[in-house]
């Protein structure tokens, strides 16, 4: 790597504007920002093309889909650690927080025997520097399973854990108010007959009632303790959003209802929805869309989800679409705005002093396509 690079000729997005100019890196920082093109010979033309802050994925578990690309097979950790940052840094995220989840909601699933694994082999290829992307941990606690908190209690050590989020996916409730749309989901999902499914929800109704609220405040407890980020998923009432706050949680993803978002906006919780939202034009599960949050002013991080190119697709679609939003601040969904209600201020934006994470991305017929990506001014894609 030259001790020096700068990348000229670019469509360079900071927090706040758009404008033609180049970046110079050095010792894995941006040290200037200049408009117009560099006119020394060294300089790199990036064609004109988008110079953006590498994103900052916080909840994604496209891991998950690579340890077990089938059902019934798993496939060796370390090669599926590797091949899922392969996929995380093509879509230009440079920092990304691995969703694992304790408490399996699948009847016939074995997360929970996988959790130890996956987190060794994650550690491991980060050690042994194999990784292109930053990865950090986000515990996901399903609250309506009863070996959830010694499972927490066990994992929340690792120091690649940054990010816990709390979360009752029982059925009548929060995401799945609908008890028809939760058996569509799962038995669609799981290929349950309906004996099974009628069994599967009696159990998890008992299980929310057994274990959620004492499950959670003990979690959030803990997680603040030690200075951890945490995140309520699926306020679906102002009611649920006012327990967040009251617990001292600082992110809400995937809110369900537009009433919940605006409660978020009042008790000052940054609003995490889902890129696939985004791109599809609304939730799968019948919920409030990420777009008409955005055309509300209601929308802080936008999350990857299931499918990390839906990131950076996401910010170039809300920035297309007449909402207000323009594609600054659309880019500080994916960038500025998670990495800092991750606690993260050494990067997300293309500002003198900060990590040069950076993404070259080139429009075509308004799809990003990325072309680049630099992590600490080394380039990974």
């Amino acid at each position: 790597m030259p001790a020096e690079q700068i990348l000229s000729n670019a469509q360079v997005v900071t927090a706040d504007r758009v404008f033609t100019g180049a970046v110079v890196l050095r010792d894995g920082l941006i040290v200037d920002i200049a408009e117009g093109r560099s006119q020394l010979p060294q300089a790199q033309d990036l064609c004109g093309d988008f110079l953006l802050p590498g994103l900052v994925e916080l909840h994604t578990d496209n891991l998950e889909k690579h340890m077990t690309p089938r059902p019934g097979v798993d496939w060796p950790s370390t090669s599926a650690v590797l091949s899922h940052d392969a996929q995380i840094i093509a879509a230009g995220i440079t920092t990304v927080f691995d969703a694992v989840s304790i408490g399996d909601v699948n009847p016939k699933g074995n997360r929970m025997q996988k959790l130890p694994g996956m987190l060794n082999a994650i550690a491991a290829a980060e050690v042994a520097g194999l990784t292109r992307a930053e990865h950090r941990l986000h515990l996901r606690c399903e609250l309506c399973h009863p070996d959830t908190l010694s499972v927490f209690r066990d994992l929340v050590e690792n120091p690649l854990v940054q990010l816990v989020s709390v979360m009752d996916h029982s059925p009548g409730q929060r995401q799945f108010v609908l008890e028809s749309k939760y058996r569509e989901y799962y038995m669609g999902k799981y290929h349950l007959n309906d004996e099974t499914m009628d069994a599967f929800i009696v159990l998890q109704k008992a299980n929310s009632r057994a274990y959620s609220d004492r499950y959670r405040a003990a979690i959030v407890e803990h997680c603040l303790a030690r200075g951890l980020s945490v995140a309520s998923h699926d306020d679906a009432t102002l009611a649920h959003v006012e327990e967040s706050a009251r617990y001292g949680m600082t992110i809400a993803e995937f809110p369900t209802t537009l009433e919940a978002a605006r409660g978020c906006r009042q008790l000052n919780m940054k609003v995490l929805m889902g890129a696939p939202n985004v791109v599809r034009g609304g939730s799968h599960s019948g919920n409030v869309a990420a777009a008409g949050l955005a055309a509300e002013g209601l929308l802080d991080i936008l999350s990857s989800d299931y499918y990390p190119a839906s990131l950076l697709q996401a910010a170039f679609t809300l920035a297309a679409q007449d909402n207000g939003c323009d594609l600054p601040q659309a880019v500080k969904m994916i960038s500025l705005a998670p990495a800092r209600a991750a606690g993260l201020s050494d990067r997300g934006e293309i500002a003198c002093g900060l990590r040069a994470d950076l993404v070259q991305a080139r429009s075509q017929d308004g799809l990003p396509v990325v072309q680049q990506v630099w992590r600490q001014a080394k380039r990974v894609f």
